[in-house]
């Protein structure tokens, strides 16, 4: 079993940037691929970013491409979710989530989330 804990999140204005982060505990983080969630008020949660478990492969939502980034560290239990020309409809509660199967949308493991807001 795993334990995430997301942070980074806050206020930012529209176009600017963010980094958020996922901690990891347990001694197996590098056997789980990873992936980042978002929920934004009153809608549905919705799949934002994938890695795998090397960090060699990445997917992202048509909505994120060219501006949001996955990324790992293994040696730190980490991932990071770096998001580049914010804008208002990216405003939301992020979550990382981990797949022990190592699959794309199947996840087991949830954070508690970190909210996102962008301003206009």
């Amino acid at each position: 079993q795993v334990q995430l804990v997301e942070s980074g999140g806050g206020l930012v204005q529209a176009g600017g940037s963010l980094r958020l982060s996922c901690a990891a505990s347990g001694r197996t983080f590098s056997s789980y691929a990873m992936g980042w969630y978002r929920q934004a008020p009153g809608k549905e949660r919705v799949f934002v970013a994938h890695i795998n478990r090397s960090g060699s492969t990445t997917y992202y939502a048509d909505s994120v491409k060219g501006r949001f980034t996955i990324s790992r560290d293994n040696a730190e239990n980490t991932v990071y979710l770096q998001m580049n020309s914010l804008k208002p409809e990216d405003t939301a509660v992020y979550y990382c989530a981990a797949s022990p199967r190592g699959v794309i949308y199947a996840y087991d493991y949830w954070g508690q989330g970190t909210q996102v807001t962008v301003s206009s």
